[in-house]
């Protein structure tokens, strides 16, 4: 998961010095007075939402396969543990009616 956020991140930060460049040289329109820099960063992130969707695809399709494995690890911890105390608590209250 580390590893596709960087990737994303990265992929912003190569966006934004696109945007920035263009801005700053003039292809791109500036922001209204002092907005330029919310300008910049905003299209950045538009820009580079669908790029990240297309091209990390299979980075994210593994950090999902990693976190459903980490689920269901432990769904099956919790449950061994369920077992075990249920066991535990059968076994007390056996002997307790049989001491009855």
């Amino acid at each position: 998961m580390g590893r596709y956020t960087l990737m994303r991140l990265g992929i912003f930060a190569g966006c934004l010095v696109v945007v920035w460049g263009l801005v700053y040289s003039g292809i791109a329109p500036r922001g209204l007075g002092d907005s330029n820099y919310m300008w910049v960063v905003l299209l950045a992130l538009v820009i580079s939402a669908p790029i990240s969707f297309v091209v990390l695809r299979k980075e994210r399709d593994r950090a999902s396969a990693q976190v459903v494995a980490r689920v269901d690890r432990a769904r099956a911890n919790l449950e061994q543990n369920r077992r075990q105390e249920d066991h535990v608590d059968d076994a007390a209250r056996g002997a307790q009616s049989q001491t009855s």
